[in-house]
This record gives structure tokens, sequence and C-alpha cells, in this order.
């Protein structure tokens, strides 16, 4: 059903999606330069006609009764992690990731892997033809009878499909191709998209279908579209990794339905996507043994600690300003670690080159692993290696105290399990620690201790 208003023409932002009546060079929302597009409008309907919702009454909240939905299970336990325990039904998952990371991959094997536990799922692909999904399932090993494909963009199609076919789940690769005919503008801008995110949020909803879009990334690593877009969906996850690293990391930055720091951890093989049941194990796996430099620390991922080896090489600088260089830890919380060090230790670092990169492609964003970074750092100044086994936790502070972290005993128990017979940790923490530990906890409290102990 079409409105009687007339379309109009607007410039529209198509990176933040802030509409103007006339072109400017600059948008003055989020400051990108040249990024208004004229496009041409139309009201936007409601997905079935025009014609509103029946009028809902306010109702006593102790009167409304749960319903708790039953979520299906995705066959992969990591991307179960993930989602919070399965696919919650009706639900909008938006997928993102830089090119060529996985994200078709993965939503491949996961539909395959619902298709065996007998759900009936389909895959719309609005980016390669039938002939290359197919070429890629032969290369995974993806085939069943309960699993549908099909190559179509038009929103109006999808639709069609999805209603007569009401699979047990859909995904839609990628939300940019998508276009409705009610749009003048082009496939991928802000307006096609916002609308195609919108029709599809509202197929979810009615039909119980819980639906992945896929989106592209920009340069700066956020998924293009309207910002309006990770409002809109329920869930938003993120496939990282480099690709030239064989480790990718599944983390949400928004769930509904579950926690938010939760990640899943898979290989990339030639075969796909493997789950890593045991980061720490396959992380620490290529570690070498007694090399200055090389230090061992724990990170909680969501409810998970995953042990990770943090690697310092520090060098006299050959003239000028000396380099700081950073991968997988942040850059200023480096530069205020050296300075304490320089501080407190007394360390000459003004004139060193320091390098500091977290193995496998992992990103720590928690100071729980400042110690690790300093001892790492003091290792490879002094060219030393770190005793034994060991492994360091602990977040320091400006006068150089080392400060309690939180869930120190998963951390702790995780090193044992791993084989570490020794753990540097806050004394406040020390304290703490609970239940049998087998490993020898050795409590720090200022990083003037920190020599004695590791070397």
């Amino acid at each position: 059903m079409k409105s009687g208003k007339p379309s109009r023409t607007v410039f529209v932002c198509q990176g933040c999606g802030y509409n103007a009546p006339k072109w400017m060079g600059k948008c003055p929302e989020c400051g990108e330069w040249d990024s208004l597009v004229e496009e041409r409008q139309s009201p936007t309907l409601l997905p079935g006609g025009a014609t509103p919702a029946k009028q809902s009454r306010p109702v006593p909240i102790h009167t409304v009764e749960m319903d708790q939905q039953r979520r299906i299970k995705s066959g992969m336990q990591e991307f179960d992690r993930v989602l919070g325990g399965g696919l919650v039904p009706g639900s909008l998952i938006l997928v993102g990731g830089d090119p060529g990371i996985g994200k078709s991959t993965l939503m491949l094997q996961i539909l395959h892997r619902l298709a065996d536990s007998k759900h009936q799922v389909l895959y719309i692909s609005g980016e390669e033809s039938l002939e290359q999904i197919k070429l890629r399932s032969d290369r995974l090993g993806v085939s069943s009878e309960d699993l549908w494909v099909v190559s179509e963009v038009d929103l109006e199609s999808i639709r069609a499909v999805a209603n007569e076919m009401v699979p047990n789940a859909m995904v839609v690769d990628s939300i940019q191709t998508v276009f409705t005919r009610e749009l003048a503008s082009a496939p991928g801008s802000v307006s096609q998209v916002r609308e195609a995110t919108l029709h599809l949020m509202h197929l979810a909803k009615q039909t119980g279908i819980p639906i992945f879009l896929v989106g592209h990334v920009t340069k700066d690593g956020a998924i293009a579209g309207p910002r309006l877009l990770e409002h809109m969906v329920d869930t938003v996850l993120y496939f990282e990794g480099e690709q030239n690293n064989i480790f990718r990391i599944l983390r949400a930055v928004k769930n509904r339905f579950g926690s938010t720091n939760e990640i899943g951890v898979f290989e990339m093989r030639d075969s796909g996507l493997c789950e890593v049941a045991n980061p720490s194990a396959i992380f620490l796996s290529k570690r070498p043994s007694l090399v200055p430099g090389s230090v061992v620390t724990a990170s909680i991922e969501g409810s998970r600690p995953i042990l990770l080896e943090l690697q310092a090489l520090v060098a006299r600088a050959g003239f000028g300003t000396p380099r700081r260089t950073v991968l997988g830890v942040d850059y200023n919380r480096v530069s205020l670690l050296v300075a304490v060090m320089e501080k407190k230790l007394g360390l000459q670092l003004m004139n060193q080159d320091i390098f500091v990169n977290v193995t496998g492609g992992v990103k720590v964003d928690e100071p729980a692993v400042d110690l690790g970074i300093v001892s790492a750092i003091a290792s490879s100044f002094f060219d030393k290696p770190v005793k034994g086994a060991t492994v360091v936790l602990g977040e320091i502070g400006l006068t150089g105290e080392i400060r309690s972290i939180g869930q120190a005993d998963p951390r702790v128990h995780e090193a044992r399990k791993m084989g570490f017979t020794r753990c540097l940790l806050p004394q406040d923490n020390l304290k703490g620690l609970k239940g049998p530990v087998d490993i020898e906890a050795v409590g720090v409290q200022t990083i003037s201790e920190l020599a004695d102990l590791l070397f």
C-alpha cells in the first residue's frame, strides 16, 4: 500500500545518516567531509501495509507472565557461548568483521550445524551466486537437504520467500546489498540499509525466525551504515582477527539475551573454522622457554580465564626519539607503565626503543595485565628470563603499588591447570584465594619488589 505523500529529495550523510535539505561539504553531525549524497526518500511504510497495529494497553508489571523461550542450540559451543546459550527465536543478530575474515564461512557452518539437527534453515546471499556458494560448501564439507540457499537482493522477494518457507533460522549476507523498490537511493546507502533492517526486524518478531545480518565494516573498524543499525538489532557480534593469523575471535558488543563479555575462539583451517575449546593451550603452544622478554599473564574474557604470552623487546635507540610500538594492549597504558618504571625502579628507558606484543593476535584491555607488561619489559631490559614456570598478575598504580585485581581465583586455577608452578599476584588477592591451590602463590605489594621475585 503506497502513501499519498510524494517523495522528496534530501542529502544524507553516508557515515551517520544525518539528513539535510541541501548539500554541505562537511556533515555537522559526525564531521565527515564530502559524505552527503543526494537521495530520493519516500515515506517509511509499515511492513505489511500502512495500517497501524491495534493499540496496546499498559498492565501492572506483576501481572506479566513470563514466557520461557527455548533457545536453539547451534551445535557450536563457542558460538552459543557468545550468544548467551543459543539462538533466541525472533532475534535479529548483526555480524560484522573485516573483509575476508570468515563471516560467510562462519554463517554457512552454523546453518549446517542447525540443519544437521533437523532444523530447516535458509541462506540468502546478495553477493554470491548459487554456484559460488556451492563451491564454498564443498570446501567446507557443508551439505544437507534442510539447508536451502537463494541468491536475492530484493527486500520484497526476501520477505516473500521467508514468509512462504518460515525457516528455523535465516542468514542475509550482506545487509548492504539488500534494497527496497520503495526508495530510489542505491543499495548500500544509509536509507536502504536502515529500511531493510527495519523490515527484517519486523519479519523476525512476527514470525519468530532468528535472522543473522552480515554487515561490512568501514576502514575505522565500525559496521558500515548508520549507527542506528546497531540500536535496531538485538545482538551485535564482531568477528576479529588478523588475516595472516589462524585465530579468530567472536565478540559480542551488544546482547539483549546474554552477557557482552563472552568471547568465542576459533581457528581458521582449510576445512573452515574449528572451535578452540582450550585457548590457553593454543596461545602458549609455541612459547619459547627461558627467553628474556617473555612473560605469561592471565586475562578474563567473560567468564573464561585465558593465559596469554606477553613479549617485550627493549633495544637502544639509534637516533632521535625512541620508538614505542604496542600491539594487543593499550598504547597509553604502556607509556604510563614505562614512566612508573623509570621513576620507581630507576631504569633509564628514555633512550630505549620498546616493543610490546600479545602473541596470537589477541587484544587485552584490562589493567590486570599491568604487572605482566612491566615484567616483560624488565626481563628484556636486563636480558634475563623469568625464572621457573611463573604467571604474573596485577594492576600497577602511579605510585608503584600493586593493586588487587578481580577474579583472581579462576586465573590462578587456570595457571595451575596449564602446569605453572608459581604465580606472582597482588598481596591483597593472596589473602582471598579460596580452595586448595597446589601452586606457589607469591604476594607482591610494590613494583620495587619485582626484580628479586622475577629473576
